[in-house]
Parts: C-alpha cells; sequence; structure tokens
C-alpha cells in the first residue's frame, strides 16, 4: 500500500489543493494519513517535551488548528520528525516552503473552504488502494461500462463517465465517429486541461450544476469537436461525476435527456456504492473483532499495534430516523463515517473506526487515566455539530462506559446501543452516556419485556385505547413527572384540566397514579400505547 502527494492530489477536484514543491520535483511516497493538531507540536507542548509525539514517518500530516505563518513552528517540527507530506490551510508561505524543500517533504495547501474530512477521506482512499479496493474498482468499472454501451447504445451516440475530478471511468466502444478531444480523453483517462477550461467558460458545468439538467454544447467545427450533451450525477447534494455524449454523425435523438437523466441516476447509486467500500472507514471487520471476545479482541490488538489492557471506551454514532431514510442516506453515511474518523483521529491517534450493525462504531483504545465521560462527551458535540454544518444531518453519539480493557468493551456494547436506541427515540439529546439516560433506557427495556406479557389491566388498555384526549394528557402528564402545571403549560390547557382529566382516568381505572406501584403500570401501558403496540387482545385484571 502506499502512495505519492500528486497522485493523492489528482484524486481531488480542481482547486481544492496545490502542491507548493512541484519545482523541486519532490513527490513523496505516503503510506499513511494522520490528523494531527498544531498545538501539538508547539514548542512548549507536554508531548514533544516527553517525546511522546506521533511517530509521523512516511505519512501525510494534515495540520489542523493553525493556517498560513502561523502553522510554520509546527511544519518545522513535523519535518524534523520525519513526516513525508504536510497538509495546511492558508496563504502560501515562503518559510514553511523553504523548511519543507530542504527536507525533501512535500506541502500540500489546501483551500481554506474546503472540509478536512473530505482531504482525508480522499487521501486514505488512495493511500490504502490495495487488493481489495483494486477488485472493488474493477466491479465498478464493469458496472459502468455497461452503462456506458446500454446509454449509446439508446441514444446513438459515444458516451464517457467521469468522476468529479473529470478522470474517465468508463466509455462505451470505440467507433471512428470519435472526435481527437475524446479519443484523447480515452487514452490518458482524462479529458484535456484546454477543453475543460473551455467548457467551464462556456459555463457548461455551472448550468449543470445549478439545474441538474441535461446541457447541450454546440459543435466546434474550427477545433475538430462534435456537439455535446451532459449531465451532472448528483448524490443529495454532492456532484459525483458527469456522464458526456458525443453525436456520432446523426445529431441526438428527442430521448437524450430521458436517457441520460436515468444513466445519471444508476451511475451515483455505483458511485456511493462504491465509495462506500473503498472508505477505510466503512470496514466492518476491524469493529467487528474487537467486540467479538477477548481473545480475538487482543490478537487483533497486536495486530493494530495498540494496547490491550488500557483503558478503553466504546462510541456508537448515527442520524436521525428521517435522515436514514432521505434519498442519498448512503453517501451520508459515508460522509458521517470520514467526519467521525476525523474527530476520533484527532482526540485519539490510535482510534479505530469501523460499521456495526448499519452504525459507525469508533473504538478508543489506550485512553490516559484522567480521561473521563465529559471529554468524550465533547467529542461527540464536535461531531454532532460538524454533521450539522458540513453535512446538514442531525446525528447522535452513544458514549460507552470506559471499560479496563480493550477485551472487556464487548461487555459495553449492549449498553451503548441502548442508549443511542435512546437518543434515536427523542429525549431530547444528541449526545449523552448511559448515566445521562439511565432511566428511559430502563424503562424502555422494561415496555419491552412487558410487549411480551399476555397480560394487561383492562380498564387502562381499553381507556387508553378508546379515548385518545385522556391517554395524551396522562402521556403528558407522566412526561411531566406528574406535575400537572407543567404538564398543563405542554399541553396548552389549564392546569385545572389536567387534574379533572387525570381524575377522571384514576375513576375509569380504579387506579391511584400517587401510588408507585399504579404509577408504573400506567407507564407500562402508556409505552405501548405510544408504540400503536396496546390492544385489549388477552388483557386480565
Amino acid at each position: 500500500m502506499g502512495s505519492t502527494i500528486n497522485s493523492i492530489l489528482a484524486d481531488l477536484p480542481p482547486g481544492w489543493a496545490h502542491h507548493r514543491l512541484d519545482a523541486a520535483g519532490a513527490d513523496p511516497a505516503v503510506t499513511r494519513v494522520l490528523v494531527l493538531e498544531a498545538a501539538d507540536f508547539a514548542d512548549n507542548s507536554e508531548a514533544l517535551a516527553s517525546g511522546a509525539h506521533p511517530d509521523v514517518r512516511s505519512a501525510l500530516v494534515c495540520l489542523v488548528g493553525a493556517r498560513g505563518r502561523a502553522a510554520v513552528p509546527a511544519i518545522g517540527r513535523l519535518v524534523q520528525a520525519g513526516a513525508a507530506a504536510v497538509a495546511v490551510k492558508g496563504d502560501r508561505t515562503p518559510e514553511a516552503e523553504e523548511l519543507c524543500r530542504a527536507a525533501g517533504v512535500g506541502l500540500l495547501l489546501v483551500a481554506p473552504e474546503v472540509p478536512w474530512d473530505r482531504i482525508v477521506a480522499t487521501a486514505t482512499s488512495r493511500v490504502n488502494d490495495a487488493e481489495p479496493q483494486a477488485a472493488a474498482m474493477a466491479l465498478l468499472e464493469e458496472d459502468l461500462f455497461a452503462l456506458a454501451q446500454t446509454t449509446a447504445r439508446i441514444t446513438s451516440s459515444h458516451v464517457v463517465i467521469e468522476d468529479a475530478a473529470n478522470r474517465v471511468l468508463a466509455y462505451s466502444t470505440v467507433s471512428n465517429n470519435i472526435d481527437e478531444l475524446r479519443m484523447a480523453s480515452i487514452l490518458t483517462r482524462r479529458g484535456p486541461r484546454e477543453y475543460e477550461l473551455m467548457l467551464k467558460d462556456l459555463g457548461a458545468y455551472r448550468e449543470m450544476h445549478r439545474t441538474r439538467g441535461v446541457v447541450r454544447v454546440p459543435a466546434r467545427p474550427e477545433r475538430g469537436l462534435r456537439e455535446r450533451a451532459a449531465i451532472a450525477i448528483f448524490a443529495g447534494e454532492r456532484i459525483m461525476g458527469y456522464i458526456w455524449l458525443q453525436e456520432t454523425g446523426e445529431g441526438f435523438g428527442d430521448n437524450v435527456t430521458y436517457a441520460l437523466t436515468g444513466a445519471a441516476r444508476r451511475a451515483a447509486s455505483e458511485l456511493i456504492r462504491y465509495r462506500n467500500q473503498q472508505s477505510v472507514t466503512m470496514h466492518e471487520d476491524r469493529i467487528g473483532r474487537l467486540l467479538s471476545g477477548p481473545a480475538e479482541a487482543e490478537a487483533f490488538a497486536k495486530t493494530l499495534g495498540v494496547a490491550a489492557d488500557a483503558p478503553s471506551c466504546l462510541l456508537l454514532v448515527s442520524v436521525s430516523p428521517a435522515d436514514a431514510m432521505a434519498e442519498d442516506a448512503e453517501l451520508v453515511r459515508g460522509q458521517l463515517a470520514d467526519l467521525v474518523a476525523l474527530h476520533a483521529a484527532a482526540f485519539k491517534g490510535s482510534a479505530i473506526v469501523g460499521q456495526l450493525r448499519g452504525r459507525t462504531a469508533v473504538v478508543l483504545p489506550a485512553l490516559a487515566a484522567r480521561t473521563d465521560i465529559a471529554a468524550l462527551r465533547s467529542l461527540g458535540s464536535l461531531i454532532v455539530a460538524d454533521a450539522s454544518r458540513h453535512l446538514g444531518v442531525t446525528a447522535f453519539v452513544a458514549v460507552g462506559r470506559i471499560v479496563p480493557s480493550l477485551t472487556a468493551l464487548r461487555a459495553s456494547h449492549d449498553e451503548a446501543d441502548a442508549v443511542l436506541d435512546s437518543l434515536l427515540r427523542g429525549n431530547g439529546l444528541q449526545v449523552a452516556a448511559i448515566g445521562d439516560v439511565e432511566t428511559d433506557v430502563l424503562l424502555h427495556e422494561a415496555v419491552t419485556r412487558f410487549a411480551s406479557s399476555a397480560f394487561r389491566h383492562r380498564a387502562l388498555t381499553e381507556l387508553l385505547t378508546t379515548d385518545r384526549e385522556l391517554a395524551e394528557t396522562l402521556a403528558g402528564y407522566f412526561a411531566a413527572s406528574m406535575d400537572v402545571t407543567a404538564c398543563g403549560q405542554a399541553m396548552r390547557v389549564h392546569r385545572n384540566t389536567v387534574y379533572y382529566r387525570v381524575a377522571k382516568a384514576e375513576r375509569l381505572t380504579g387506579l391511584d397514579f400517587g401510588n408507585p406501584s399504579h404509577a408504573t403500570i400506567a407507564q407500562l401501558h402508556l409505552g405501548l400505547w405510544s408504540r400503536g403496540a396496546l390492544d385489549g387482545a388477552g388483557a386480565a385484571s
């Protein structure tokens, strides 16, 4: 596995980053990607003083927390430590360039508006381009080539499918009716830069982005270019690539718009699937092995090079049910995993991120003795905030217990799962540990077990299933901890109305809600009622 700065740069959309050391011929080999805080490499940092800073040899270090000239001291330290390359945001800085050039270290300047998680995901995908990824790419190309051929047949044209960086992914069968531009694109697997700029000047890309529709580009006989039609491949708001049609002598038929629209939707699903398979944060086997049992966890910890006998923690992350049903949910799932991986790596360099039963899981091994739940909640809050800011989704983070060793993580999984389920049910929190939602988790567990029981309180069941007003009042009453004033305010009714309805419910059911046992019975039934799972079958007093 491995890559170079220039090959990573080639995977990024134009304008995202610039390699400042091309003139010096520096294109160092990169075998891994790290995300580090500039403050950790300040002259007086504890990590440097203790020699505990991470090993950066052969790594592309994404330096966060400082830009431009402010990042120079940290860059100098990274150069001394043997980093292969440094990526930093901000303007060109001669001092940083000189430091890197003298040591043969790559320097990548990232545009300020580009999210770090996108840079990290792209670089990591390129660096980890091993056999499994190559096999997945072969499958993707097979599907896209078949799509290009089908689209060409339907539209009687030549078809090229590109990614967002204008690299050719697939094309239809080459014929004698393609122009020199298209032939050059196929041979080099990338459209000539001169033509890309011309299309931008003509507004073709801007129009595709704006309308999401088919754009026609007139023929340019003076340049030997035939007429073209194109459409952008969207996944939600993100552009995954483009499909280009070149007419082959008879012009375009009336079905071009229909065919291109369908082809773009199909290509989007294939590109999303491939992207999620490629993202290292989407691997399920790593988390599964760590949670499968003590022996397997210990063996895998040795493979990863992390301590198995030190305090560890499991975090689970998910999006809201509404976001999980969105059109671009699969893409967002991968993007969220990348974002989580970035924050987890910044928090703990040895963090392990993967997928577990459709949720993003984070294992934080070898935690410092001073690490507490509050620090982990802060990490969760950063993930939630950035998921909203950069992905436009509502995320939830469950913080598991800090257990004494990596091999004990399995015992905390069910608890973290229950905490995340509680958050997704909508208790007003987005980040929580078991101590924050313990009552809700226990009540939900009790209601779940009660659901399998054949016994129901007959009068209460009848009331809840036949009188919606009283049922909603009781639900609000218990949600307000039996505070009639708070319940009335939440329901926008007078507190005396709440008194009357609660008293009526007690009279009709024979229950006394001031009695703890009776209140528990009511809440168990209300739990089923809120799920729409309460009926009178098998009810007994």
